[in-house]
């Protein structure tokens, strides 16, 4: 039985080039079958990259029957997985983001989570450089651009010398200029057109559980803010009405200025703006707030908002 690889749902770059590495390490050096699948359609990046390098976009995965062997890259978190992960044989976890807890195993497995920008950067310390050599381009290019875009092109705080060695070497091998890919990935991930207000929420979101209330953080990375905030109106409905259906306390959404370096957070409501003084020091009168220097959901906003709401009663009425 083909051992299944994949990552969380709304697959980024990194989740969904992550899968197509270690799966093609386990087929090709360990003798193991694999195959790599997502779990759900990949962004618009992600999309432009399979497409640079030549490689077909994985099946989209279906129904998991129970006892199927699977490799979970780029989380940890059972709200991210299938809803049946546990019925699975796990066979390992391979992640760069906080433990969360909650994942059970049938057997004792290997887990690998270290603090690194990326997953992929860990994955080739984790085969080591002479195997890495042996990837083909198109992977080679695949974990290049993963790095490229959880760490913004190094602009991000969670950016770590190791994963920018990786990258510098990565390029060097396919004789690519890091700066003109880089915007070229970028370009990309600013195209929303196309897609739903919903669409882009749900994007890049992850659910948090802060003092007893579930807060769901998108962020969308772009050079091209302002088309995003031409459609603030519709996302802030979409923001509140998706509250409503899915048992979400709170949506957060940041959208991420790639050339200034700096997020803009969306306010729709009372809530938000409360939260927004008390976890970033500002005021705001209006629908948004300039965030300067904030890039990283996992090193910047998700602790700030800890930092705020633990143990804070007045915001978790």
């Amino acid at each position: 039985m083909s051992i299944f690889v994949f990552g969380h749902r709304s697959p980024d770059m990194d989740s969904t080039g992550s899968a197509l590495i270690w799966a093609w390490y386990l087929r090709e050096v360990k003798n193991m079958p694999a195959t790599a699948k997502v779990l759900g359609e990949p962004n618009n990046e992600a999309k432009f990259v399979l497409n640079y390098w030549g490689i077909s976009t994985p099946e989209v995965l279906g129904e998991l029957a129970a006892e199927t062997p699977v490799v979970i890259v780029d989380t940890n978190n059972p709200d991210e997985l299938p809803d049946n992960i546990h019925q699975c044989q796990i066979r390992e976890i391979i992640d760069h983001h906080k433990w969360v807890g909650g994942l059970a195993t049938k057997d004792i497995v290997n887990i690998t989570v270290r603090p690194l920008g990326c997953t992929a950067t860990l994955m080739i310390e984790l085969m080591g450089s002479k195997v890495a050599d042996q990837m083909p381009d198109g992977l080679k290019g695949l974990a290049l651009s993963c790095i490229l875009s959880d760490t913004v092109a190094f602009k991000s705080p969670t950016t770590t010398d190791q994963d920018r060695n990786v990258a510098e070497n990565l390029a060097a091998d396919l004789k690519i200029n890091i700066e003109t890919y880089a915007n070229q990935m970028f370009q990309a991930k600013s195209d929303i057109s196309g897609l739903s207000d919903i669409s882009l929420i749900a994007m890049d979101s992850k659910d948090y559980v802060i003092n007893g209330l579930k807060y769901q953080v998108s962020l969308l990375e772009t050079q091209t803010p302002e088309a995003v905030l031409k459609r603030k109106a519709g996302l802030k409905k979409a923001m509140l009405e998706n509250i409503a259906s899915n048992g979400i306390d709170q949506i957060m959404m940041f959208v991420i200025d790639i050339s200034k370096q700096e997020a803009i957070l969306i306010v729709q409501d009372d809530h938000t703006k409360a939260l927004a003084e008390l976890a970033f020091g500002v005021k705001t009168t209006k629908d948004t707030v300039v965030l300067p220097g904030i890039m990283s959901r996992k090193k910047q906003i998700v602790p700030a908002l800890h930092r705020s709401l633990d143990g804070n009663c007045n915001l978790a009425a």
